[in-house]
């Protein structure tokens, strides 16, 4: 694992967890410090040099990224290169543009190097428990990861929550799109606070109530669960902070990718278009 922050170092502790021998690099020593603490006990190791790092590794090698989309993906990428071997494999588990996969997927293929892309979803404690992971890509080098992924998955009716999506980009896309909906109803939620606070006057204790209530029905949902729980928590410690939130997610929208994709593509999306 290339990056520890707390995703990356959630998911690295939940290989170890299933039996999995790993090692993690990060340039930030306090980093690899608390792997290592949080991973005691564990077939668990940190590296602040990146070639002891790959030198530490089984062949063929098999790195996951877990770094800022953008530049940084390819910064980390120049380096790996002179330090692999033909058939090792590279992961992006960031929220990287699927346009900008597709080419690191063809400049790969040119260094004779395995590459895909996954989403990964559920944040700090689904990378810790059990994500829902979405990988797309080179077929081979996923058949040769499936097991890891499968075991470190969440779980539903006994069923990993990790398929094959496609070639190239595809499981990056397809984390976009997730993505999107996700932000479009986080919009929803902050558009429904907004009515019932100014609108029909309710302060946030019987708001709090609304959305539990809905929780428990169609409208189920871990989005509103958790915004029932953000509502409750700052009732309870009577933290008047709720009102100072800015209830508009339109930075993380544009970390996504969304932002590009619509005008592109031609492709209308109103929910997103509006934030």
């Amino acid at each position: 694992m290339i990056g520890l922050g707390t995703m990356g170092r959630n998911l690295l502790l939940n290989m170890a967890d299933h039996g999995f021998a790993v090692a993690g690099h990060d340039k930030d020593t306090t980093k690899i410090t608390l792997l290592e603490k949080e991973g005691s006990g564990k077939p668990v190791k940190g590296f602040i040099a990146v070639k002891d790092f790959i030198d530490s590794l089984e062949t063929p090698k098999v790195i996951l990224l877990l770094v800022p989309a953008g530049k940084i993906v390819d910064a980390v990428i120049d380096e790996l290169i002179p330090l692999l071997a033909k058939g090792d494999i590279i992961i992006d588990g960031g929220n990287s543009h699927f346009i900008d996969t597709t080419a690191r997927v063809k400049r790969l293929e040119e260094n004779s190097l395995h590459f895909f892309g996954v989403g990964v979803s559920g944040g700090e404690e689904g990378a810790r428990r059990g994500p829902s992971m979405m990988p797309g890509g080179d077929i081979k080098a996923y058949q040769y990861v499936q097991p890891v992924f499968e075991a470190i998955a969440a779980k539903v009716n006994g069923e990993p929550c990790v398929t094959y999506i496609g070639p190239g980009a595809s499981g990056h896309f397809v984390k976009m799109v997730h993505n999107g909906i996700e932000y479009a109803l986080m919009q929803l939620i902050a558009d429904t606070y907004e009515i019932l606070k100014k609108g029909l006057q309710l302060d946030n204790k019987k708001i709090q109530a609304v959305f539990a209530q809905w929780n428990k029905g169609k409208l189920q949902s871990y989005l509103l669960e958790i915004t029932a729980d953000i509502l409750h928590t700052a009732i309870q410690m009577e933290r008047t902070w709720l009102t100072r939130l800015k209830m508009k997610p339109n930075q993380k929208v544009q970390e996504s990718g969304q932002h590009k994709f619509q005008p592109t593509w031609n492709y209308p999306y109103p929910p997103l278009t509006s934030l």
